[in-house]
């Protein structure tokens, strides 16, 4: 790897460690093995360095969460037991994505004085609501832009919802088949 991928490596691995506003420039040098004065050279800043590292980790964990709420799918379970299995494999990698989570609400709180990371959050919402419905519905978001952003935009409010108790209480936050139970209750 060069200078510019050991710095992104490095600034991923102080963002799940540290996270985001903790991270100090020093750190990130430190972290990568590479000089101070390389984070202003390859990217201007250290903030521009962990909004990249930020969204990266981020894309890793879309792409992740793809493989695995394709994989192994059975052609016989029904639309419920898809959506409980998927839901379950969404809460069994929140554990291995806790500090990236961390960061992302820790952010939340922030975003008012950090307006190119809100700037980037709503480009990558949008991107994450259509990509969510063609994931959990098979909706084709350039066939039917309106459902998948709908339907995706309700998956991500749930995403949400259900990431900030289990960062809160994992022991209480809800399970694929309590997500099941409820939304049966909702609409009988």
């Amino acid at each position: 790897m060069g200078n510019r991928e050991e710095l992104l490596a490095g600034a991923k691995r102080c963002l799940l460690e540290k996270g985001y506003s903790r991270t100090t420039a020093r750190d990130i040098a430190n972290a990568s093995g590479v000089s101070l004065a390389a984070i202003g050279y390859h990217f201007g800043s250290k903030d521009t360095l962990m909004n990249e590292a930020l969204f990266d980790a981020m894309r890793e964990w879309g792409d992740e969460l793809g493989a695995t709420l394709t994989a192994d799918l059975k052609p016989d379970v029904t639309p419920l037991e898809r959506f409980e299995s998927a839901w379950d494999r969404v809460v069994e990698s929140f554990e291995r994505m806790r500090p990236l989570w961390v960061t992302q609400f820790d952010l939340l709180g922030q975003v008012d004085h950090l307006p190119e990371v809100r700037a980037q959050l709503i480009g990558v919402m949008g991107e994450a609501r259509t990509g969510l419905a063609e994931l959990f519905q098979g909706i084709d978001p350039a066939a039917e832009p309106e459902r998948a952003r709908l339907v995706g935009t309700f998956y991500q409010a749930m995403l949400t919802g259900l990431l900030g108790q289990w960062l809160l209480d994992p022991a209480s936050a809800m399970k694929g088949r309590d997500v099941v139970t409820a939304l049966r209750s909702i609409v009988s």
